[in-house]
């Protein structure tokens, strides 16, 4: 293989957990829940599939963004205005706190990367492995990469947002793979979502899925990349 392509959320960082990013958000707008009410709360929100990068909602999304649900993450506005309706489902005590609820999860603080992520990235780059990753987004993403340390090890970013694209579009991955002078044959795409990842396969790419856990639960899950791109080159 000559490029790797990843996905962000549940393939290289996840997002913190429901109780975690409501608790924050609580805390900084200096607002208080008793605990079983938090508790009860954060599920609400999970349920609802109102945390980006979190679990996808239980159900129907929300009547308020049924519309716009499926193409979220084709721009900015969309993006926001489908997470926060999913949010305004779930009574908050401040009607403020559903736009400081999407503010947060925006913040490098609420990612954290794999254990095993900047590993086999370093293993990609020892192996002279380009990198890109292709996300289906409604933001910047760099600065998480930046804080975490990861920044080094890539070398595009293709955002969904960007180009008003998603997966599993495939030319969201041929900008990538153009990006880095990659021939798709010989370019794996690693992500956690068969329909939207998958979609690297109509170029002719490789695809590798992971299972979308939380950091704790995934150790080791992205280090078979490093066997599917080879063996490391031997330093006489």
């Amino acid at each position: 293989m000559a490029a790797v392509l990843f996905d962000f959320s549940g393939t290289l960082f996840r997002v913190e957990s429901a109780e975690s990013w409501l608790r924050a958000v609580l805390t900084a707008a200096g607002t208080t829940l008793p605990e079983p009410e938090l508790i009860r709360t954060a599920g609400a929100l999970e349920a609802a599939g109102a945390l980006p990068g979190g679990a996808s909602p239980s159900g129907p999304p929300p009547e308020e963004v049924a519309g716009v649900w499926a193409e979220r993450d084709r721009t900015a506005e969309m993006h926001r205005a489908a997470f926060t309706g999913a949010s305004r489902s779930v009574d908050l005590p401040d009607p403020a706190l559903h736009d400081a609820l999407y503010d947060r999860h925006m913040e490098p603080a609420a990612w954290h990367p794999y254990p095993d992520a900047i590993g086999v990235l370093d293993g990609l780059r020892g192996r002279g492995v380009a990198v890109g990753v292709v996300s289906n987004i409604g933001w910047d993403l760099r600065p998480v990469f930046r804080h975490h340390g990861l920044d080094p090890y890539i070398d595009t970013y293709v955002m969904s947002y960007v180009y008003g694209i998603q997966k599993p579009d495939p030319r969201l991955f041929a900008t990538a793979c153009d990006a880095l002078g990659a021939d798709p044959r010989e370019t794996l795409m690693v992500g956690d979502d068969r329909r939207a990842d998958g979609g690297a396969a109509a170029l002719g790419c490789a695809v590798h899925f992971v299972d979308h856990l939380p950091v704790a639960e995934r150790p080791c899950g992205l280090l078979p990349v490093l066997d599917m791109v080879g063996r490391p080159p031997v330093v006489p």
